[in-house]
């Protein structure tokens, strides 16, 4: 009978230790907080950039990140960021795929009480406490700045362009101010969805339609790299191309001297970082946060990346 007993005792203490093992997982530290982030793709450079210093930044404001990548795909992002309400998560960080058609999907966020942010690209609708993005129409000034400067004011240009998201809107809305006040015309604007391959293809059929053109502003470096292909093809070395990100591949082709000769640079890493600051902030219970962040944006040429190796 003891022996009986004894059998019991042991069964049911290892009940008790499977029970408090399995099941769900409960967080180590109960005032964690989990924010849900579905980025447009983790394939490009800046995004890379931009999640590193997410998470690096999560770790210091007691943040757990649930980081999904929709890479392009806008019914992928909507499950995302639909699973992330499912969750009942006490945040969402959107890089929105189409700036116009994530609305529906914030909407449902927000009937659910749970704050959002748009981080690099807006959102055109729906209740979002903080966009956190660099200073797009600066950064396209500076871009058109110096293409006037390369064009010395004159000559026919193309925009190859990707004008669902906001982000790209404002970048070609600073660009175009900028030439508007020269004697550059804009011939061509077709969209490449900053794609490499189908900005190969625009610029072969730019060429076609306009052999005169003498200049090409490309809406990022997946753009201008596609552009630049195309121009080394047809053996095109009267054309110069001012491009937009600072991705290391861009760079080097500006300091080999090809037709990509400037990129307005974007600080991917400092976007990540106030994201995450701005989100905290919220959390915490600020009531100052602004309804949009700008970040700072650059200009850089191979006489400053050059400058920038001697360093």
């Amino acid at each position: 009978m003891k022996r009986f007993l004894v059998i019991l005792v042991v069964i049911a203490a290892l009940v008790t230790l499977l029970s408090s093992c399995g099941g769900k997982k409960q967080p180590a530290d109960k005032s964690m907080r989990m924010v849900g982030v579905s980025l447009l793709t983790k394939a490009h450079p800046f995004y890379q950039e931009l999640e590193a210093a997410m998470l690096e930044e999560a770790k210091k404001n007691n943040i757990m990140l649930h980081i999904q990548s929709a890479e392009n795909d806008l019914g992928a992002q909507t499950s995302q960021v639909d699973d992330f309400i499912t969750q009942k998560v006490n945040a969402i960080v959107i890089c929105p795929v189409d700036s116009a058609s994530i609305v529906g999907v914030i909407k449902r966020a927000n009937v659910a009480n749970i704050p959002v942010f748009t981080a690099d690209i807006a959102a055109k609708g729906g209740d979002v406490v903080c966009h956190i993005a660099s200073d797009n129409v600066e950064g396209g000034r500076l871009a058109g700045e110096y293409m006037v400067k390369l064009l010395k004011s004159q000559g026919k240009i193309a925009i190859v362009d990707f004008p669902l998201v906001t982000s790209v809107q404002d970048r070609t809305k600073g660009f175009v101010d900028a030439v508007g006040k020269s004697k550059i015309q804009i011939v061509a604007r077709p969209s490449a969805e900053g794609d490499r391959t189908k900005a190969m293809a625009a610029m072969d059929n730019i060429l076609q339609r306009h052999p005169d053109i003498k200049g090409v502003f490309a809406i990022n470096d997946n753009t201008a790299l596609g552009v630049l292909r195309s121009l080394q093809h047809a053996n095109r070395k009267d054309i110069v191309i001012v491009g937009y990100d600072g991705d290391p591949e861009a760079r080097k082709a500006i300091l080999d001297g090809t037709a990509l000769k400037a990129d307005a640079v974007q600080y991917p890493r400092e976007i990540g970082k106030a994201t995450i600051q701005t989100v905290a902030k919220h959390l915490d219970g600020a009531k100052d946060i602004p309804p949009a962040l700008p970040v700072k944006v650059g200009i850089i040429d191979k006489e400053s990346l050059q400058a920038e190796k001697k360093q």
